[in-house]
């Protein structure tokens, strides 16, 4: 893999174009009754891989109690603030 490029601090952000996410081990998921799959960071610097439809990838670092919301069609909500790197 190449190098990781400077992270961004990003406010809340959704995304309709995530293909695949990675997990790492940090984190606990919830299916909530609307359908969606809640992801919860159990640790500062919670990370995830997500390879988004133009073929690019970015590592996501969230703190403790951060979350994901995955929905149908690969929706995705990502809660603020996170780091994002363009890898």
């Amino acid at each position: 893999m190449g190098k990781s490029r400077v992270g961004r601090k990003e406010n809340q952000v959704y995304s309709s174009r995530v293909v695949r996410s990675e997990f790492d081990s940090n984190w606990k998921t919830i299916v909530l009754r609307s359908g969606y799959v809640k992801y919860i960071a159990l640790a500062k610097r919670s990370e995830v891989i997500v390879l988004l439809s133009n073929g690019s990838s970015k590592r996501l670092l969230f703190n403790k109690g951060g979350y994901v919301l995955v929905g149908g069609g690969g929706t995705s909500h990502y809660s603020k603030p996170h780091v994002a790197i363009d890898i």
